[in-house]
């Protein structure tokens, strides 16, 4: 059975408080995933002081007058709110890990060894930011929202010039909308990526509700990223789009139930079922009173349960031959 690795994406559901952060982890925790995830960024490295917000995150925040600057910069964790984050998520079992947003904060993370790395969708046509990641030579997972095949295909080759092997490669299959309407989900896309560049899939969820993480498991995903809040009506940019705690522990759940579910992909009797082979199957056996002597044929044989006589699958093996005693209806037929 493979595991899947599930990653609640805690982002800047903090809303740039530590205490809000470790309760964040403490629900991701609670909720079985595998890492938790923050995002890590300067914002004057980050976006210029003329930017835009984007049209969800106006909404999402009901502030159409403040910009992108202004609200990234209440929202970021300061070099020793990571550390203790990072001390924190070792003292209750669960992997640290964060996103780099800006070249300066790859230099931190690196610093972190946290040994894996994250590309977010908006990086993934950023050349200098993907071959400084890729010189680490340590696994990355990519998300490919906002992305035609050729760009996912001109990341790769980025990533794969500098370094990296395919091998330690995961691209998710992501859609940049919060919350990500069903109808643009498009779920299958994720199997042709697999198919096309020949890597490990995976599937960074925004819609709204659980199932669609579930059945990116079911048609193969090997990672599951899935926002993570406190509570879906708190401010900020990504809290509608998230899962609050009750809800990310029955998408773990399900997920694990699906994991198993998927079993080896070899059609065969299972443990469980095996016991009710006999019950559930039928035998051949006498329709009427047969006199030994007597040839059975298609009108005094019939087919009922239990399976533990002669298969009925045999029915042509059977017809035609002499009954060697006498049989009373029902009886299961000997040759």
């Amino acid at each position: 059975m493979k595991h899947v690795l599930i990653i609640a994406e805690a982002g800047v559901n903090h809303n740039g408080s530590l205490t809000l952060a470790k309760q964040l982890v403490d629900k991701a925790v609670e909720a079985g995933v595998d890492i938790i995830k923050f995002q890590t960024f300067k914002s004057e490295k980050l976006v210029s002081k003329l930017a835009k917000q984007a049209e969800y995150q106006q909404r999402n925040i009901g502030k159409k007058d403040v910009g992108q600057f202004v609200m990234l910069k209440r929202l970021e964790l300061s070099h020793e709110s990571h550390e203790e984050l990072l001390s924190y998520c070792n003292q209750k079992g669960i992997r640290f890990f964060s996103t780099a947003f800006d070249m300066e904060s790859i230099d931190y993370l690196h610093s972190l060894k946290m040994g894996l790395w994250k590309i977010p969708s908006g990086e993934i046509t950023n050349y200098p930011y993907l071959r400084k990641i890729a010189q680490y030579h340590e696994p990355i997972i990519l998300s490919t929202g906002m992305c035609e095949l050729s760009d996912i295909e001109y990341a790769l080759h980025v990533l794969l010039q500098f370094g990296v092997k395919k091998e330690q490669i995961t691209i998710l299959h992501c859609n940049t909308e919060y919350p990500t309407p069903f109808c643009d989900v498009n779920l299958k896309a994720m199997l042709e990526i697999g198919e096309k560049f020949g890597v490990k899939i995976g599937y960074s969820d925004h819609t709204e509700g659980i199932e669609v993480s579930i059945a990116a498991v079911a048609m193969g995903a090997t990672v599951i990223e899935k926002h993570v809040t406190l509570n879906r009506n708190m401010e900020g940019p990504d809290h509608q789009a998230s899962l609050e705690p009750d809800e990310l522990k029955a998408m773990v759940t399900s997920i694990r139930n699906i994991e198993q579910a998927l079993g080896t992909g070899h059609k065969q009797v299972s443990e469980s079922e095996r016991k009710n082979m006999e019950i559930a199957r039928k035998s051949i056996v006498a329709a009427c009173a047969i006199r030994k002597g007597e040839r059975f044929t298609e009108e005094n044989l019939t087919v009922k349960r239990p399976g533990t006589g002669i298969s009925p699958m045999l029915w042509n093996e059977v017809v035609g031959k002499i009954a060697l005693r006498d049989y009373t209806e029902e009886d299961l037929i000997e040759l």
